[in-house]
């Protein structure tokens, strides 16, 4: 195979998160974006690792397992991957990807693991509680666009307004907001010039409650004054037909040459700068950007199938241990163990998610909980108590290495490790296994429907 060169080729299976694998007449291929069985022309554009890598170019014959798609945008819209699939075929896809990895790994350790599948997500449509729409347009110089990356693109952008993935509450707001601003200026990435950025609508299962903040910078745009745009645009966003019940509307100043959602200053243009929601009996404040798992009733899933795993952990005598809740977020799983736990700690490197789990511990009348603020692999030093349990739940790039090192040296028998990305969790795992540990117990979690992300629960035990 050669660089630039166009083959034909079939789909034989895709690898997390989504890397097909292309049988052509010139050998195998990986290919992102493509499903299962699908018939594809492709173009490679490099070789690594002795693996040529190609782009798709085009589908020649769907798959014979695809039912096509509930939205139109799928296709187009970077944000699905799975979306013409059968969600019963999406887990299949992503019950074998998982396993796959974990095997790669744990079929070489002394004791025999036990792989228990995965568990659907409770809704497969209207599931998330966050978005980040991004301002831009779908062609250069064309006009105004409020919703998703477009499929490859770094900078084209695809107004989502029938999105399946949020409920009618984000499409409406999301449709009047674009209107609104329409002909008002958006942040250019390379030029660094514009007002818009982004919109961020957080929304809670349980309670509806929900949060908005527009995301702009502080060139103000000749088109409008500001202070009036943007208290006309706040009064009609109050005013819209939403289930939910709006609890919070910010705006927010962001200069920042990196294309994230972050706050230079934040102005409450009505309500306050949070939401509560309620998981699994437990009450919660989430502030505007407090890491919260992204699909609550399938949070309520992931953290049961967590409590069963700690479960194994508790030998009938955990009312004097010491447990460790690292990566803590706002704290959901540090207040789940404080009612079978002498004291729990929680370590979390964003500020505003430790003060959130704070006043969550307060709110649920926990009173054993104490969380730190700080990087895990700094604050471990400066903890008195030694754990009789810890409980990883890191962020998708996984756990540092020398964070890794300290964890692994306290020499505890049993954690409990959740990770959203389980490329990332394999790495972990290799060290573990290095240091004394198997694996017992290993389960997908289906947070998200139609994308190619995946949680993995897995219990370790020391030899």
């Amino acid at each position: 195979m050669k660089k630039g060169q166009i083959l034909t080729g079939v789909v034989e299976r895709v690898d997390f998160p989504n890397k097909g694998i292309v049988n052509t007449p010139e050998g195998q291929c990986v290919v992102k974006n493509v499903l299962p069985g699908q018939q594809i022309t492709l173009v490679i554009n490099k070789k690594r690792n002795g693996r040529a890598e190609g782009r798709l170019l085009q589908v020649e014959e769907k798959s014979s397992l695809e039912t096509g798609s509930p939205c139109a945008h799928f296709g187009e819209c970077g944000g699905c991957t799975y979306l013409s699939l059968p969600y019963e075929k999406q887990l299949q896809i992503k019950e074998e990807q998982v396993k796959k990895l974990l095997s790669g790994v744990l079929d070489g350790q002394e004791r025999e693991w036990k792989f228990e599948g995965i568990k659907a997500s409770p809704v497969c449509e209207g599931y998330r509680n966050k978005m980040e729409f991004s301002f831009g347009d779908a062609y250069k110089d064309g006009p105004l666009s409020l919703g998703m990356h477009k499929r490859g693109s770094f900078y084209d952008i695809v107004t989502v307004n029938d999105c399946k993935i949020v409920d009618q509450d984000y499409r409406k707001i999301l449709s009047f907001t674009r209107d609104y601003f329409d002909g008002t200026s958006f942040y250019h990435r390379l030029r660094h010039e514009g007002y818009l950025r982004h919109l961020l609508v957080r929304k809670a299962a349980r309670t509806g409650e929900i949060l908005i903040a527009l995301v702009t910078t502080s060139q103000v745009d000749s088109n409008m004054k500001e202070e009036s745009c943007l208290s006309q645009w706040k009064n009609e966003i109050l005013n819209l037909d939403l289930h939910g019940k709006i609890t919070g509307v910010l705006h927010i100043i962001n200069d920042s040459v990196a294309d994230v959602v972050q706050s230079d200053h934040t102005e409450i243009l009505y309500g306050q700068d949070y939401f509560y929601e309620e998981l699994l009996g437990l009450k919660f404040k989430v502030s505007t950007f407090s890491f919260f798992q992204t699909n609550s009733l399938g949070a309520e899933v992931l953290y049961e199938t967590a409590r069963e795993y700690i479960g194994e952990l508790n030998d009938g005598d955990t009312p004097d241990k010491i447990v460790f809740d690292l990566y803590s977020g706002t704290g959901t799983i540090a207040q789940l163990m404080a009612p079978v736990a002498k004291k729990v700690i929680g370590v979390e490197i964003v500020e505003e998610a430790v003060e959130a789990a704070k006043k969550n511990a307060e709110l649920n009348g926990l009173h054993n909980c104490e969380f730190i603020a700080g990087d895990v692999l700094k604050v471990l030093d400066e903890i008195e108590e030694r754990p009789d349990m810890i409980i990883l739940d890191p962020p998708r790039d996984g756990v540092h290495p020398k964070a890794l090192k300290k964890i692994i040296g306290y020499g505890i028998d049993r954690l409990v490790y959740i990770s959203c990305k389980p490329t990332s969790l394999v790495r972990d795992l290799e060290v573990f296994l290095e240091n004394g540990y198997e694996v017992e117990r290993a389960v997908a979690v289906d947070q998200f429907p139609w994308t190619a992300n995946v949680e993995t629960v897995v219990l370790l035990s020391r030899k």
